[in-house]
């Protein structure tokens, strides 16, 4: 799915990192999962999380319709949808939100080729068909992170929203966010983290420095995508 911050171009580097000892059975969690694109190259038992209502809708929906087809939204439909959002299911509200807006920003503009030359929409439900049979047996929550139930001894892969990047509807505590994580380390869990910077007693296990989509002031720049597992408490 196109997500703002998608890490489906590094998947492929920190999931062999993650998951490198992890155990039959044992679950994989995700409390920011965002579009998925790293949760779907993980094998079952899996939880996705995200505390917007719409995406995961979405995310559920698709686990039923088979093969997921939305109808054909245009730009006049999508400024409809986006002003009125009450009146549409929340999954569609998320379809259109997230996949057919400029940049995958929530209702950041519809998204469109004046060239005439491709066919966002078409994209973007082929997308979501490929990605479908990636979900199956996903255990999909809408839950604030601090109040999801995760399973003994899991393996925790965080990928929360980045300091001094794009402003979410929420502010985000950056700070309460590291004591949970130390909280869940404390109860047995293994932590991972995808930042740019975490404090010292997180350790930093792989970098690479890749082009950011995180907000638009940073388009084109190289970051570093950092990731971190907290050490042992």
């Amino acid at each position: 799915m196109k997500y703002m911050g998608s890490k489906n171009r590094i998947a492929r580097h920190i999931l062999p990192i993650i998951l490198k000892d992890r155990k039959p059975e044992q679950w994989y969690v995700e409390p920011f999962c965002g579009g998925c694109n790293s949760l779907d190259k993980v094998d079952n038992p899996r939880i996705g999380n995200d505390s917007n209502r719409y995406l995961v809708a979405l995310l559920k929906e698709m686990q039923m319709r088979v093969p997921f087809t939305p109808p054909h939204i245009g730009e006049k439909d999508y400024k409809e949808i986006r002003r009125n959002k009450d009146k549409y299911p929340d999954w569609l509200v998320g379809y259109v939100g997230f996949n057919l807006s400029f940049a995958a920003k929530f209702f950041g503009g519809y998204c469109r080729d004046k060239a005439g030359v491709r066919d966002y929409e078409n994209e973007a439900q082929q997308n979501l068909l490929v990605q479908q049979k990636l979900l199956v047996g996903v255990d999909f929550c809408c839950t604030d992170y601090r109040n999801l139930c995760i399973p003994d001894s899991s393996i925790i892969y965080c990928d929360p929203p980045y300091m001094g990047t794009t402003q979410y509807k929420d502010k985000f505590e950056h700070e309460v966010f590291y004591d949970w994580c130390r909280d869940m380390r404390r109860k047995g869990h293994i932590v991972f983290v995808s930042e740019y910077n975490m404090p010292r007693d997180f350790s930093c296990l792989w970098e690479k420095d890749v082009s950011s989509n995180l907000d638009v002031l940073s388009k084109g720049r190289r970051r570093t995508e950092k990731l971190f597992c907290l050490r042992e408490a």
